[in-house]
């Protein structure tokens, strides 16, 4: 295990840490349940490598597999790998997350928070912020959402920034969902349809897909300078002030069962 900050603010112990190939920032209100969580990431993902050691199907299929017996990582993304129709390694980070999270609360910790790869699962009693990020997109690292229902899943799936498989073309794919999990088996199936030139048939085909999985609250889509959003999604806040050119970018919200056009500083500040 690397580890490369810790800190303390607002009462709050933050670590941030890699293990093999999982990044993780860790937030907590005790010290003792950041150890927790990391402990949590190390054990179940040992799990799950002697698990698909004897199960390298499970590793490598782009299709749910039917787990019968296994431990709970295994059994946690075959079910939400399941609801996305996508396959178990999907979910793998997100359901790190969640179980780290889970461990996290026998702690008593009342704010746990894992972002794992960029899949976050928490756990608040207070506001949390999180920033979108989507490479070198506009909106990337300026456009965050502020986090008041928990507990909680987001995970964001990119067609052109991210280093996970995608067979999409979306700058982001964002789901909010019960947690996160799901929400990351739940992005890369949105993110694999997001394609083609109709880029406002493309960004509808996402959302009612997405609504469609049971468990996804709400989705955020970011396609070539267009924005579609649906679902119960988070108060959208500015997490930078740093000046960028943002004139172009359009937003496909629906409202009332239409479509309507409004640009970012109007978005920023109105809650859907």
């Amino acid at each position: 295990m690397k580890e490369r900050r810790k800190m303390k603010t607002n009462n709050l112990f933050k670590r941030v840490f890699r293990y093999k190939e999982t990044n993780c920032t860790i937030i907590a209100d005790n010290e003792r349940a950041v150890k927790t969580a990391i402990s949590s990431i190390k054990y179940h993902r040992k799990k799950l490598e002697e698990y698909v050691r004897n199960h390298p199907r499970f590793l490598c299929s782009l299709r749910p597999v039917p787990v019968n017996k296994g431990p709970p990582i295994v059994r946690l993304m075959a079910e939400t790998a399941e609801k996305a129709n996508v396959g178990p390694m999907a979910a793998v980070a997100g359901v790190l997350a969640d179980l780290a999270v889970k461990n996290m609360t026998l702690d008593e910790s009342e704010v746990a928070v894992v972002e794992n790869g960029g899949e976050v699962s928490a756990i608040s009693n207070r506001p949390i912020d999180i920033a979108l990020s989507a490479g070198d997109s506009p909106l990337s690292r300026t456009l965050g959402f502020r986090l008041r229902d928990f507990p909680t899943g987001v995970a964001t799936s990119s067609g052109l920034f991210s280093h996970a498989l995608s067979f999409g073309e979306a700058e982001a794919v964002t789901i909010f969902s019960t947690n996160a999990g799901l929400a990351d088996a739940a992005a890369t199936a949105i993110g694999n349809l997001i394609k083609g030139k109709n880029y406002r048939r493309a960004i509808e085909r996402g959302i009612n897909k997405a609504l469609s999985i049971q468990g996804v609250k709400g989705v955020f889509i970011l396609y070539r300078g267009m924005v579609g959003m649906a679902g119960r999604t988070p108060q959208i806040i500015k997490v930078s002030t740093a000046e960028t050119s943002l004139r172009n970018v359009k937003v496909d919200s629906k409202l009332g069962g239409q479509t309507t056009f409004i640009n970012l500083d109007r978005l920023v500040e109105k809650r859907f």
